[in-house]
């Protein structure tokens, strides 16, 4: 299994709004578009003085999964338009780590 980890950031006033589109629209779009292969999402959240920082970490079962959200360049990150009007900023890239080890269930 591989983990794909991004950030991205937005204000506190966009913070909702941006967890409402992730959960309900776009972690669909990355499993209806990478099939079986796609493993699960996780999002967390932190909140900053100023802003509200997210990671995504996006469980996929290979790298040739990966590839079908992404095409060939699979370390750029997946940011629909709509979450890229409500970030502040956000990855550019991705980082993909192989799962080694877990006593999830």
């Amino acid at each position: 299994m591989i983990a794909r980890i991004w950030h991205g950031t937005t204000t506190k006033e966009n913070a909702s709004a941006y967890e409402q589109l992730v959960t309900t629209k776009i972690f669909r779009e990355i499993e209806a578009k990478t099939g079986e292969g796609f493993h699960g999402v996780e999002l967390f959240k932190r909140e900053t003085a100023e802003e509200v920082e997210f990671t995504t970490m996006i469980w996929f079962k290979d790298l040739e999964t990966i590839k079908k959200l992404t095409g060939e360049d699979y370390e750029t990150a997946y940011v629909p338009e709509e979450a890229r009007k409500i970030l502040s900023h956000f990855d550019e890239k991705v980082i993909h780590s192989h799962l080694l080890y877990s006593t999830r269930q």
